[in-house]
């Protein structure tokens, strides 16, 4: 038996410019953190020949299967067939939170999947190498229109700041942070769940049908991402860093028009109202969680003005994919 532990992600600046499209011409960069929520993935080997099926695969629905090719759950399916696993696996899924929630999980998913299947097969897996094959598994084979920093998060872990080079090459800077400062960041991060879940890569498409329209926004989003760096890494009050998380989202806001909807705009004017610096909703848009920077003496206020809607507790910094049992 394999059990895979692999992290969802709080993308705090530049989402949107980890998209190849724009990377490759303009650079990019991304600052979030790995989160304390995860997607877990179980593995074991079993002797096909005594059963009706040669793969099991449980996820929210079962699937027993004679041949890879009748696999329906496609990412399941091509990362399989990408190891060369063809009879005799058995998988299972947990997680902590729903999928489609802005967090990242279908990249980590992927991650976790890789990871899982690698240490199945007896190889270990460098971190690089883990984020670049689940990239070409979302991208070259399943054709996902996503982003390169979900997968980038899962694999590292962290709080970090991952720089895009134009050549189509990533370097993933830790941010370290005094203890004190740390905590401070992670108590005044509050997250709210929408109640909508959407598929990210339909907006992530529309993004990058119109990545020539985008560009100046994403120039801008880019150029937030190290003042926030700056603010984090200075001795300054992390006020600032809220503040800035608001600059994005207006940029954010205009990169397509299902970014957000009435519901979101509404949840975001009454966090603002009751006391949030700042904030964003996570991921491509659309739907998922909402993040709100408000200090700690606010945030009742907060809470009421956003009672009905699910608030979760995490801590940041997580350590990235690993197998916590082989």
């Amino acid at each position: 038996m394999i059990i895979c532990k692999t992290p969802l992600r709080i993308s705090f600046f530049g989402g949107g410019t980890d998209l190849p499209e724009f990377f490759m011409k303009n650079g990019g960069a991304v600052l979030g953190t790995a989160i304390d929520k995860h997607i877990y993935h179980f593995v074991s080997r079993f002797p096909s020949e005594l059963f009706d099926y040669s793969i099991r695969l449980a996820y929210r629905k079962t699937e027993c299967v004679r041949a890879l090719d009748e696999i329906e759950h496609a990412p399941f399916r091509e990362t399989l067939r990408h190891f060369g696993i063809e009879r005799d696996v058995e998988i299972a899924l947990a997680a902590d939170l729903p999928s489609f929630s802005g967090l990242g999980s279908s990249s980590s998913f992927t991650v976790g999947l890789v990871n899982a299947l690698s240490a199945f097969s007896g190889k270990f897996v460098p971190k690089d190498v883990l984020a670049r094959k689940a990239i070409r598994i979302e991208r070259d084979i399943l054709h996902e229109s996503v982003g390169w920093q979900d997968q980038i998060f899962a694999a590292y872990g962290g709080l970090n700041l991952i720089e895009f080079e134009k050549g189509g090459g990533f370097n993933v800077h830790r941010v370290v942070l005094p203890q004190e400062r740390l905590r401070e960041l992670e108590r005044s991060i509050m997250l709210f769940f929408t109640g909508i879940t959407r598929r990210a890569v339909e907006v992530e498409k529309n993004k990058i049908n119109n990545i020539a329209r985008i560009e100046d926004n994403l120039r801008r989003m880019l150029r937030l991402v190290d003042r926030a760096h700056g603010i984090l890494t200075g001795n300054g009050p992390l006020a600032a860093f809220g503040e800035l998380l608001h600059q994005t989202w207006l940029e954010k806001r205009q990169l397509d028009p299902a970014v957000s909807n009435p519901q979101i705009d509404d949840m975001y004017r009454r966090g603002m109202e009751a006391g949030a610096l700042g904030g964003k909703l996570l991921g491509a848009g659309g739907g998922g969680f909402l993040a709100f920077f408000v200090p700690p003496e606010r945030q009742e206020h907060v809470r009421a003005a956003l009672a009905g809607h699910y608030e979760i507790s995490f801590s940041i910094n997580a350590a990235g994919s690993s197998i916590i049992h082989s």
